[in-house]
This record gives structure tokens, C-alpha cells and sequence, in this order.
């Protein structure tokens, strides 16, 4: 008898279950309309006057056996769910995401290729300093079969009495060294009123890590039609990088390549701590072309090797690392420079690695 009486309220609770799903959809049904009426009218998604109401109008009615306090939970519940709703019906899908393009986008300038089926090495100084420095540099890349030569002419540094960059004459030089050598450039900008003037001199313009959410810069960088390196920030979140990401996509400008350079931690035995799940989150969720920096991410020569193979085996499409012909009489960045013997060393480790697709 007990057991038949059982079944019988289990039946019963079955069909008010099927009961409440069903007001539960109708209701946000009807939260998704009022949600694009919102939309259009400019109105905030969460009213919190509007809910207070709500939840007192609720309480004041509640005849048990539940308290008031656990109506208060039930429906806030059911409120943040429909908010939740409304938001994700009206969320942008952005143009950087993997949702939006399935291919990896690929950039090609003069005859390299970046992103796709094989992967990329960048390499120079940190600073522009001389047109000999850069001339033994360009050199020794071209003998490694590196195509691609970063260096700084403008240098955001975090002393205002540290070297700053040669500005305008570094990128000339970035120009004359690269035409003499066949290869192509990439220097950081961090002006607005100089991307123009920079697509002149250089193959792809850096957004460097300081600058990462420079809203003015970002905005710029998308309406140049020149390719842009963009560093993550310091202490930026993969969510941060992805939409400064789309700052400059969405102003037209699609040839973006991220750059994993470290990010700052409470570890001391390296410069920055090198994120390396970045690299697979960052190419599952968008559809640009992933570089790591092995060089500011650690700021240790004696462990570049390991971490750049770690870099290419959780997928990115490239490596970044600074070169010097004498790093201890650098401007910037001195400690952490290869010198060239160094330089070819790391190459022919990393090549024969086989992590390296050509």
C-alpha cells in the first residue's frame, strides 16, 4: 500500500516537473523578447528595481512550506538564467573567433608565409642601434635561413632614462639592411600618428605588450592595411588579448598575428612566466596565427631551446627570439640577447628538433 502511494506522488511530482519546464520556457521565451526590445531601445539588460519588485511581489505571496528565503534563492536563480539568456542572444560573434572562420588565416608578404601549414622564425636585436649591428645581424639570419628580422626603433621602456629608440631613423635603417639582405621587418610602434609612416619602412608593425590595450593605437593599427604583430599584455587575460585582437580586426584590418611573450607571475628565476596553454586555447578559439616569444617570456638564454620546442609542439607557428652581435654592450635588453655562435646553435637545435615544419 505504501509503495503504491509512493509511486502515486512520484507520478505526481513527474507531472509537475513537465509543468514547471514548460512555464519555465514560455518565460524565457518571453525574457528573450524582452530582451531584444531592450536591445533596440538602448535599455540595460539587468534592471535591479524591477527584480527587487519581482522578488518581494514573490515573497509576499509565498503560503509555504518553503520559506522566504529560499523562494529569495529559487528565483533569483531563474532571473540570472534569463538574464544570462538575453545576453547571449544578443553577443557579437567576433570576427578574430574560430566560430567565424574555420581556416587559420594565413599572411603572406614577399615570399613568407605565416600561420598554415609551416612555421616562421623571427629573430634580431632588441634595439636599433647602429647599421652595422643590424647589417652582422641581417647576415647571420640570412645564413640560418631566417626570413623574418624584428628590432626596435621605438622603445617603451619602464625607466624614462633608459635608451628609447631611434625612432624614425631605426626604421630607415630596418629598410636599407632588410632590401640589402631579402628580408622582411618587424619593429613596434606605439603612436598613432606614426603607423602611417611606418608601413613605409617596415613589412608588419608590433603592438608591444605595454601597449596591448591602447584603444587609440589599436584603433589605428585596423585601418593600416599593413600587417600587425600584436604582443599580450603583462598581466592581460586570454579574453583581454583576444578583443584587443578585434579592435584592429574589426577596423578592417585582418592580418593579425598574436604573440605569446610571458605574463607576469610571483616566479623570480624567469623575466615573465611563459603561458605556454595559451598557445592552444588561443589557436582552438581563433583563427590567427600564434608566435611565441621565448626571449621576453623567460629572460634565460640557457633555457630558450626547451621552451621554444614546447612552443611548437602545443602548435604555434612560430618562434621570436633576440639576437646581438655583442649582447653585454647592448642598449636594451642585454642579458637576455644571443649572441650569433649562440644564435646558430639555438637555430640547429630547434631545426633538428623536428617540431619545426618548413
Amino acid at each position: 500500500m505504501e509503495n503504491l502511494q509512493l509511486e502515486q506522488l512520484r507520478k505526481q511530482l513527474d507531472s509537475i516537473n513537465s509543468q514547471l519546464l514548460e512555464l519555465i520556457s514560455e518565460r524565457a521565451s518571453i525574457a528573450k523578447m524582452i530582451g531584444e526590445v531592450k536591445q533596440k531601445q538602448g535599455i540595460p539588460k539587468f534592471d535591479p528595481v524591477r527584480e527587487h519588485a519581482m522578488l518581494e511581489s514573490l515573497v509576499e505571496a509565498n503560503k509555504g512550506p518553503f520559506d522566504d528565503a529560499t523562494i529569495r534563492h529559487l528565483f533569483k536563480q531563474i532571473f540570472k538564467a534569463s538574464l544570462d539568456l538575453q545576453k547571449t542572444n544578443h553577443r557579437k560573434e567576433l570576427l578574430v573567433s574560430r566560430k567565424k572562420q574555420s581556416a587559420d588565416t594565413v599572411i603572406t608578404v614577399k615570399d613568407l608565409s605565416i600561420g598554415g601549414a609551416s612555421s616562421v622564425m623571427v629573430a634580431g636585436p632588441c634595439s636599433v642601434e647602429s647599421r652595422e649591428q643590424l647589417r652582422t645581424v641581417a647576415a647571420a639570419l640570412k645564413e640560418s635561413g631566417v626570413k623574418l628580422m624584428r628590432g626596435g626603433a621605438f622603445k617603451p621602456r619602464s625607466s624614462p632614462y633608459d635608451f628609447q629608440g631611434l625612432g624614425i631613423e631605426g626604421l630607415q635603417l630596418m629598410k636599407e639592411v632588410a632590401d640589402e639582405f631579402g628580408l622582411a621587418t618587424i619593429s613596434e610602434i606605439v603612436d598613432p600618428a606614426h603607423i602611417e609612416i611606418a608601413g613605409q619602412y617596415i613589412d608588419f608593425i608590433q603592438i608591444g605588450a605595454r601597449n596591448m590595450q591602447n584603444f587609440e593605437l589599436l584603433k589605428a593599427a585596423g585601418e593600416s592595411r599593413t600587417p600587425i604583430v600584436l604582443k599580450r599584455g603583462l598581466a592581460a587575460t586570454l579574453e583581454e588579448f583576444i578583443l584587443a585582437a578585434e579592435y584592429i580586426v574589426s577596423r578592417g584590418n585582418n592580418q593579425v598575428i598574436l604573440i605569446e611573450r610571458g605574463i607576469r607571475t610571483y616566479e623570480k628565476w624567469t623575466r615573465n612566466t611563459l603561458d605556454i596553454s595559451a598557445v592552444p586555447i588561443l589557436k582552438q578559439e581563433t583563427h590567427l596565427p600564434v608566435l611565441v616569444d621565448v626571449t621576453h617570456s623567460t629572460g634565460r638564454k640557457d633555457i630558450l631551446v626547451p621552451c621554444a620546442k614546447a612552443a611548437l609542439a602545443a602548435g604555434a607557428d612560430g618562434i621570436m627570439v633576440e639576437v646581438h652581435p655583442n649582447p653585454p654592450t647592448a642598449l636594451s635588453d642585454a642579458d637576455q640577447q644571443l649572441d650569433i655562435p649562440q644564435f646558430q646553435k639555438f637555430m640547429t637545435d630547434v631545426l633538428g628538433s623536428g617540431l619545426f615544419k618548413k
